[in-house]
Parts: structure tokens; sequence; C-alpha cells
């Protein structure tokens, strides 16, 4: 059965690679190898055990609705003008402080859709004036959309930190100095490919019209940035480190839903918008949080509870015993290489870290750093793929072909991924 189920597994990514539905391939395999192994119902309780989790759920859930109010009171238009307006005065690092900055404001916009399109409608544009080829200007935005791994409110750190019984605040500081290189090597590979390739001056833009006419630039240039308002996005993240417990300063059970529901006040405070308004938004973004991040989490866990039931896993972790190899290349490259070619690495990662990672110390390893470099090799992953939304919204801004993108961040993407399994593993 073990074959049958390693089958299924394989036809399982390939699916997901096809842009199938996510949430369905991953339930249906998963219901399936319970039904091949006989044991139905342990696909139906990892189903309604996740769907109601005391701890994914709040945390997941009220990050989202926090975002949904930065936007809808503008306030993260705020953060990112108030980072972005610089970069355009300081022309020697202007490709790689725009990773830097996309990296950063990522941190507190997890999504890396909605930081492609609020940083990109300013910085695309404004690289584009100042010479830098459309295709470049493109790639240095979606060079930074990884830095959500360093959130509190990213999936996937929740999830380890579940697992390994620990604070999320926790299970970032183990892998946030590699995160960070990461995100250092992005930048610098970058700039070295402009270099290299001459797309970093030199270019002259069409002014009259399309993409390089940077007309939301020019209107976002004239707007006054409001720095309270750009600080709100930060709030709870600034909230949830002062209440870890190397820093004390609020109760540690000051949650990080406390937080964002106080983020979601002090957006009220500061921009008075109609309080229906902020209502709705919050509970829009829990709703969307649940479909599609819980969803995938839900379905994930219906997965590797087939995997399990079938025998997979636990064949998977007998030869992982033997080799350290094995397992350092399976946890960096398996969902690094599924989040190239189907543009999400939520997938791969939430399957290896449901299957493997709650084994992780027959490897000699603990669960925070083999989940933490599963994480990140799949952000890594999807930020050289050309069917990451991200890709997609930056070209769409650009003007320019997707997998253009994908050539120029690929190189740092590689190197990041090696040099994150060497420190963490």
């Amino acid at each position: 059965m073990v074959f049958i189920g390693a089958l299924i597994v394989v036809l399982t990514f390939v699916a997901i690679i096809k842009r199938y539905e996510t949430r369905l391939v991953l339930f249906l395999s998963g219901l399936l190898m319970a039904l091949i192994s006989l044991n139905p119902l342990a696909a139906f309780d990892a189903f309604a055990k996740t769907m109601a989790h005391p701890t994914l759920v709040p945390i997941i859930c009220s990050v989202m609705g926090f975002a949904y109010v930065a936007k809808a009171t503008k306030c993260d238009q705020h953060l990112v003008r108030l980072l972005t307006r610089p970069l355009s005065k300081v022309r020697p690092i202007i490709i790689p402080g725009t990773v830097i900055v996309t990296f950063f404001i990522n941190i507190a916009l997890t999504s890396a859709a909605g930081v492609s399109a609020a940083v990109g409608t300013i910085l695309i544009p404004i690289l584009i004036r100042a010479g830098v080829k459309p295709e470049m200007a493109a790639a240095a935005v979606f060079a930074g959309t990884f830095g959500s791994v360093l959130s509190p409110g990213n999936p996937h750190n929740v999830y380890v930190a579940e697992m390994a019984k620990q604070d999320v605040m926790s299970i970032i500081a183990v892998h946030a100095p590699t995160s960070i290189i990461a995100g250092l090597i992005s930048a610098a590979s970058l700039a070295v490919v402009a270099y290299v390739l001459k797309e970093d001056r030199g270019y002259e833009p069409k002014l009259a019209g399309g993409p390089a006419s940077g007309v939301a630039a020019a209107e976002a240039e004239g707007e006054p940035v409001s720095l309270i308002k750009a600080l709100v996005p930060v709030l709870p993240l600034v909230l949830i480190i002062l209440a870890t417990p190397q820093i004390g300063v609020l109760p540690k059970s000051f949650s990080i839903p406390a937080a964002m529901l106080t983020g979601a006040m002090v957006a009220w405070a500061v921009t008075r918008v109609n309080p229906q308004e902020i209502a709705k938004s919050f509970f829009d973004g829990i709703g969307y949080a649940y479909a599609n991040v819980i969803g995938i989490i839900v379905a994930a866990s219906v997965f590797t509870a087939g995997m399990k039931a079938i025998g997979l896993t636990g064949a998977l972790i007998e030869a992982m015993k033997h080799s350290t190899t094995a397992v350092n290349l399976g946890a960096t490259f398996g969902p690094f290489l599924i989040a190239v070619l189907g543009g999400s690495g939520d997938a791969a990662t939430l399957a290896f870290n449901g299957a493997v990672t709650p084994h992780a110390a027959e490897f000699g390893l603990t669960i925070a750093r083999l989940g933490s470099i599963a994480n990140l090799a799949g952000a890594l992953g999807r930020t050289m793929s050309p069917v990451a939304g991200a890709a997609i919204v930056c070209a769409g801004l650009a003007g320019v072909n997707p997998m253009e993108l994908a050539k120029r961040t690929a190189p740092g993407m590689i190197i990041a991924a090696i040099v994150a399994m060497l420190l963490l593993l």
C-alpha cells in the first residue's frame, strides 16, 4: 500500500502544479488514501479537528482581518509611500533598496500579491522613469515578496509553533537571521543581475501613457504622507514583540488576536473612517482568511492523515533516518521546486510539515528548524515562479511577461535556498 500512497502523492502534486483547486486535490487525495487503508474516519477526524483549531484559526483570521482594515483606512498606502519615496532620491541603491523595502512592508502586509500591488503601483513607474528596464523594475518588487516569513500571522509560523508547543515569536526567532540574510541575498543578487544585463540605467520610457507613465506614482507623490497612519500597520507587530517573554513590557497573555484588534481600533481612531466600515472590513478579512488560508490547512491535514493511514509517512520517516542529506534536501527543495512550478508554496510546505516535521527529533533536528526551512524554501520558490500571483501583478504593472521576472529573481532565490539550508540544518 505504501507504493500506492506514493503514487497518489505524486499525482496530487502534479494536479496542484497544473493549477487544479488545491483544497479539493489535497482533500480527495487524503480521503482516497484513508479509504484504501480502510480507515476513512482518519480523514474525517483530521478535517473536523483542524477546521476548529483553537490556535490556528484565531491567529490567522485576526491577522487577515486587520490587513483588510489597514487597506480600508488606507493606512497601508501611507506606510508604502513613507518607505518608498526616499528610494527615488538615492539612485545607486534604487534596485536593491526596492527589494529590501518590499521585503520589510511584506512583514506588515502579509499578502504577496497585495504588497506587489501596493508597492509596485508606486515604485515600478519610478524605477522605469529613472531608466531601469521595465522587466527589472517589476523583478525588484517581486524579489522582496517573501518578507511575510517573518510575520507572526504567517500560517506556516503558526502551524510550526503549534507542533513545537512554542509561541509564534519563538519560531520566528529561530529563522529570522536566516530569513533576513535570504532577503539581503535576494537584493544583492538582483543588483548584480541588473548590472550584468545593463538594465539598471539607460532605459528611455514612453512617457505618453502605458506602464511607464507613472500616473499612479505621480498622484501618490503629491499626497501628504501621515506618519501616524503609516505606523498603524506596524503597530500590531510592535505589540506582539513587546509581549514576548524576552521583552516583557506587555503581559505574555496579550495574544496576537488582541494585537490585531487593538490595531484595528487604533486605525479607526486615527482615520475616523465609519466604524461600520471598519467592522465590515475586519470580518471580510476573517472570511477570506478562513476560506483561502485555513481552508488549505484543513485540506492539508486530511492529506497528511491519509499519508499516515496508508503507511507512507512511517516509510518516509524510516528512509530519512538513514540519510541526513535526504532530510535536508527534501525539506528545502521539495517545497521549493513545487512552489516554482505551481506558484504557491503552501500546499507542499503544509504537507511536509504535517507529515515529516513532527518527527524532527528522529533526524537530530528540532521541529522549529525543520519546519522553518520548509516555510522559507516554499516562499523562496514562489518568488521565482512565473505563475505566482505576485509575479503576475508586478508584470502587469510593468507591461511585461511574468517569465522575464522569474529569470531575473531565480539566481538570488536559488542561492538563498542553499544558504538557508546550510544555516538552518
